[in-house]
C-alpha cells in the first residue's frame, strides 16, 4: 500500500482532483490522505466520496504550533509551513509504514512503484529540480530539490529527518530568501549529509516539469509514453509531470507558467491535462456553482512587484493563450 498526502483549498480543487484520478488511472494499491484547506474543499470531498481517500479538515489537523504562525502568513507561505506537518499527522494518526507528499498539481501517467522500487531499504526520498541550463540560476533561489514528491518511512531515520524539517518551517516558513533559506524548500538542500538513508531519485521521468523538460524529447506510440534525454540519449518512461504555476485569468486566458514550454510538451502534456481539468470543473460547478476550482484571477502586472512584471511580460508572453485555444481538439 502507497500512503500518499497533499493539501489544497478550493483554487486547487480542480488539480486536486485530476491528481487523484491520474493516481487511480494508474495504480491498484493506494491511499490518498486529503488535506482540505477551507470548508468549502472539505464539503466537495466529502460529497464525491472518492475511493481510497480519506479527507482531513483544518479543525482536525492544525495544532497549537501551526496556529501560533498562521496570522503572520500568506496563505502560500502557510501551505508551505503545513507541508511536513500533514506528512507527521498522517504517519502518527494512521500509524503508516511510511508517506508521501505530493503537491496538487502533479499528474502521474505510469505507477509510483518504479519510485518506490528505487527508494529500496532507504528512509528517506527526495527529488531534484534538475533544472535546465537556461533555468540553473533559479536554484540559487529555490534550492536543489522541490518538495513536489517526498517521502518519510516510519523509523528512526526518516521521523528524525520529518520532525527536524517541521519544526524548522513553524520557525520560519517564507516566500522571500533569507539566510538561506527560502520556504519549505531550502532547507532540503544539505539533507544527504545532515540525515542518514537519504535517496535521490535518478529516474528522468519523475518530476518532469517546465523548469527541466528543454532537455528532453517525447514520444508517444500507441499507449506507450516516454522520453529521451537530448544529451545522453536514455530513453526513460514517463512517470509524473508537475504542472507548476497554472494560472487561469478572468479575460479568458490562461498562463502555463513563467517558462518557454515547446509545442509538443503542449501537446503531450497540457492540452489533456486542460482538459481533464474543465471537465472537473464542471462536475464541481453542478454540485456547488458558487466555487471556481481553477482559482481564477485577474489578469495584472503590478509594478510594485517588479520580478513577477518581468516573469510574466518577458517570458510569461511565450505562455499566455486565449483557453478556447487549449478547449479545441
Amino acid at each position: 500500500m502507497y500512503n500518499f498526502c497533499t493539501l489544497f483549498n478550493t483554487k486547487y480543487l480542480s488539480r486536486g482532483l485530476a491528481l487523484y484520478h491520474s493516481l487511480k488511472n494508474v495504480c491498484n494499491d493506494f491511499h490518498l490522505y486529503i488535506f482540505a484547506f477551507d470548508d468549502q474543499t472539505y464539503a466537495i470531498l466529502n460529497k464525491l466520496q472518492l475511493p481510497d481517500t480519506t479527507i482531513i479538515s483544518l479543525s482536525q489537523f492544525e495544532d497549537k504550533d501551526l496556529l501560533s504562525v498562521k496570522s503572520g502568513r500568506t496563505i502560500t507561505e502557510y501551505c508551505w509551513t503545513a507541508t511536513p506537518a500533514t506528512i507527521y499527522y498522517v504517519i502518527k494518526n494512521f500509524d503508516v509504514e511510511s508517506c508521501t507528499y505530493i503537491d496538487a498539481d502533479i499528474y502521474f501517467y505510469l505507477s509510483p512503484k518504479i519510485i518506490f522500487d528505487e527508494l529500496g531499504d532507504n528512509s528517506i526520498l527526495i527529488t531534484e529540480h534538475r533544472f535546465s541550463r537556461e533555468y540553473r540560476k533559479e536554484e540559487k533561489l529555490n534550492g536543489r530539490y522541490c518538495v513536489q514528491f517526498i517521502t518519510f518511512k516510519n523509523d528512526e531515520y526518516g521521523l528524525g529527518a520529518l520532525i527536524w524539517w517541521k519544526n524548522q518551517c513553524i520557525n520560519w516558513c517564507y516566500n522571500r530568501i533569507e539566510n538561506g533559506k527560502f520556504g519549505d524548500q531550502k532547507y532540503l538542500d544539505d539533507w544527504t549529509t545532515r540525515f542518514k538513508k537519504v535517496h535521490v531519485l535518478q529516474h528522468l521521468g519523475c518530476g518532469l516539469a517546465g523548469w527541466n523538460i528543454s532537455q528532453y524529447k517525447f514520444y508517444k506510440v500507441n499507449d506507450d509514453f516516454y522520453g529521451l534525454e537530448k544529451k545522453s540519449g536514455l530513453r526513460f518512461d514517463v512517470v509524473f509531470y508537475h504542472f507548476h504555476y497554472i494560472r487561469y485569468y478572468t479575460n479568458g486566458k490562461l498562463q502555463l507558467g513563467a517558462r518557454i514550454i515547446s509545442e509538443s510538451a503542449k501537446e503531450y502534456f497540457y492540452r489533456p491535462y486542460l482538459k481533464e481539468l474543465d471537465e472537473i470543473k464542471q462536475k464541481i460547478v453542478k454540485i456547488n456553482p458558487q466555487i471556481d476550482p481553477h482559482g481564477t484571477e485577474e489578469q495584472v502586472y503590478n509594478w510594485k512587484t517588479p520580478l513577477s512584471y518581468l516573469k510574466r511580460k518577458i517570458i510569461g508572453t511565450h505562455n499566455v493563450y486565449k483557453l478556447e485555444d487549449f478547449s479545441k481538439q
